[in-house]
């Protein structure tokens, strides 16, 4: 049997962080944005990345079967040589980040998509306007597969893009898949070359994945008993707190 992570610790948060990957991928879209920072809070974010990877490409094979024929080709057309770029980035400037830095980073990006949505839920004014240019979609698309790469946090510079477009939920959602899919699918050479997959990562991945398969169909099952919105309000919230958790302990580390 692979050596695994043995601290009872942890395994209080990676279950958590688990389940919330699975049911993002059984309905609840955004969730597993919470999946990292609740891992970073008791090992390190880049090693918490590594275990969570292979952990979302097998959500991947199930998510791209269950959406296969539903997603917008143009959007994925425009976004994936940007992300292809992002990842690229990632992977070339990993020697030179900290794991303070990623700390920060990723508590920004949660905090920042914490405000992002309670901006678009609260704001007065009109919510529309001109879709984003081609130029902006694969900006937009380089920033989710670098904040992909470093906190597997891309959703929040990809429904900067993709929101203003007003897709069907379904296609919505196999355009989030199918771009996700191939980005970690991406991902997996890198992460391979700066020696992240180690038995120890792997082997707790492979313990913590019958979770996160089960709490796909727990997703499926909840989505259609409880009230979205107020479940959302506490996700959104613990978010928000983990964020700014680790957002203090990185900037604690870097002085």
């Amino acid at each position: 049997m692979p050596p695994i992570i043995a601290d009872p610790g942890f395994y209080a948060a990676a279950v958590p962080a688990v389940l919330l990957v699975g049911m993002s991928k059984g309905g609840f879209s955004g969730l597993s944005l919470l999946s990292l920072p609740l891992l970073a809070l008791v090992t390190s974010p880049v090693k918490a990345a590594a275990i969570m990877l292979p952990i979302l490409l097998v959500q991947d094979v199930v998510s791209v079967w269950a959406y296969r024929k539903s997603f917008d080709r143009r959007i994925l057309a425009v976004m994936l040589p940007g992300s292809f770029l992002g990842v690229a980035i990632g992977w070339l400037i990993a020697a030179w980040v900290t794991e303070a830095m990623v700390r920060v980073g990723v508590g920004v990006i949660s905090v920042g998509f914490v405000a992002l949505y309670w901006r678009r839920r609260y704001a007065a004014g009109p919510d529309g306007g001109t879709p984003p240019s081609t130029a902006a979609g694969v900006f937009w698309g380089a920033l989710a597969g670098y904040t992909s790469f470093v906190a597997h946090a891309g959703g929040p510079p990809f429904q900067v893009y993709v929101l203003p477009r007003r897709l069907s939920p379904e296609s919505y959602a196999g355009t989030n898949t199918l771009f996700f899919a191939v980005t970690n699918a991406v991902k997996v050479i890198p992460y391979l070359a700066l020696g992240q997959f180690s038995p120890e990562n792997l082997g707790t991945s492979a313990v913590l994945i019958p979770a996160a398969i089960a709490a796909t169909f727990v997703g499926v099952w909840l989505v259609r008993r409880i009230d979205a919105s107020r479940f959302y309000t506490i996700i959104y919230g613990l978010s928000f707190g983990v964020g700014l958790k680790l957002m203090w302990d990185g900037v604690r580390d870097l002085s």
